[in-house]
C-alpha cells in the first residue's frame, strides 16, 4: 500500500506540473491549449541537445549540469510558448472557439513532426541519468532520483502559487480570469499578462520534460501526446482554471493509475485514466475545486 501511494505521488507530480499550464491558460482566456504536451516534449529535446553539446559529464557533476540545463530549457520553452501565443492564438482571440481549437491541434502536430524532422523519428537515450541509492521508507522502495525530482516539482509549484497569490502580475492574472474587459478598463495590460501566462506554463512543461528524460532515460517526438492528454485529464479532475485544482488533480490521477495498475494490471492504466475523465465530465464537469460559472452575454 505504501509503495502504491509513493508511486502515485511521484507520477502525479509530473501530471500536476504539466496540468498547471492547461489551467493557467484556460483560466485566463478559456483556451484548451492541446499543444501544451508537445512543449513538454520540446523541453526534453532541448535538454538532450544541451547535454549532448557538453560532451562527457562526470557523474559527480550530473545533478549540477542537469539543474543548469533545466533552467535554460525552461527559458527556451517559455519563449516558444510566447511565440505560439503570438502567432497562433492571439490573431484568433475573437474567433469561434472551434477555430482556436483547430489551431492548437495544428501547432501540436507542427511541433511533433518538426522535432521528428530535425532530430529523427527514433527514440533517443538521454545523455545524463539521475542515479542514486534506494531506501526503504515504511515498506516502500524510494530512490534518491525520485526524491530529487519530486522536490524540484514541489518547489516549482510552490513558487508558482506564491507568484499567483502575492505578486501584482498574479493579481492581474486573477483579475483577467474574472473579467478581461473590466481588467482592461482598469489599466491592466491584458496582452502582456497573457504572454506571461504562456511563458510560465510553457516553462513548467519544459522543466517536466527535462526531468522525465533524466529519470526514464529515453525520449521521442511523440512522448508529449499521451502525457498531454493525461495532464488535461488532471486539470479537469481538479477543476480546470484552478491552480490548486491542477495540483490536486495530478495527484489524484497518479493514485488512480498506481492503484488501478496494481489491481487490474499495467495494461489497464490508460483505460482508468480516461475513464475517470469521462466520469468527471459526466458527474462533476467543474472538477473537485472548480466552481460553476455563468457565461457572460
Amino acid at each position: 500500500m505504501t509503495q502504491l501511494i509513493w508511486d502515485g505521488l511521484f507520477v502525479g507530480s509530473f501530471y500536476a506540473l504539466i496540468a498547471l499550464g492547461y489551467s493557467m491558460v484556460y483560466g485566463i482566456i478559456k483556451l484548451l491549449n492541446f499543444a501544451h504536451g508537445d512543449i513538454y516534449m520540446l523541453g526534453a529535446f532541448i535538454g538532450f541537445a544541451l547535454l549532448t553539446s557538453m560532451g562527457g559529464i562526470p557523474a559527480s557533476l550530473s545533478l549540477v549540469a542537469l539543474l543548469g540545463v533545466l533552467l535554460v530549457s525552461m527559458l527556451l520553452t517559455g519563449g516558444v510558448g510566447v511565440l505560439i501565443e503570438r502567432l497562433a492564438y492571439r490573431p484568433l482571440r475573437g474567433a469561434p472557439r472551434l477555430a482556436v481549437l483547430i489551431s492548437a491541434v495544428g501547432v501540436s502536430f507542427s511541433l511533433e513532426y518538426g522535432i521528428a524532422a530535425i532530430a529523427g523519428p527514433n527514440p533517443r537515450a538521454y545523455p545524463v541519468r539521475l542515479e542514486g541509492g534506494v531506501f526503504q521508507v515504511l515498506g516502500a522502495r524510494v530512490s534518491l532520483p525520485q526524491i530529487v525530482l519530486m522536490l524540484i516539482a514541489a518547489g516549482l509549484m510552490v513558487a508558482l502559487n506564491f507568484y499567483i497569490q502575492k505578486t501584482s502580475t498574479g493579481r492581474a492574472m486573477r483579475s483577467i480570469a474574472l473579467d478581461a474587459n473590466a481588467s482592461l478598463l482598469m489599466g491592466i495590460n491584458v496582452n502582456a499578462v497573457i504572454t506571461r501566462t504562456f511563458f510560465i506554463g510553457s516553462a513548467l512543461a519544459g522543466a517536466a520534460g527535462v526531468m522525465a528524460g533524466a529519470y526514464y532515460g529515453k525520449i521521442d517526438f511523440l512522448m508529449g501526446f499521451i502525457i498531454g492528454l493525461k495532464a488535461f485529464t488532471a486539470a479537469v479532475i481538479g477543476g480546470i482554471g484552478n491552480i490548486k485544482g491542477a495540483m490536486l488533480g495530478g495527484l489524484v490521477l497518479g493514485f488512480v493509475e498506481a492503484f488501478g495498475s496494481q489491481w487490474f494490471g499495467g495494461q489497464w492504466r490508460d483505460v482508468f485514466s480516461f475513464a475517470v475523465l469521462i466520469l468527471f465530465l459526466t458527474l462533476r464537469p467543474t472538477g473537485i475545486l472548480g466552481e460553476r460559472v455563468t457565461e457572460r452575454m
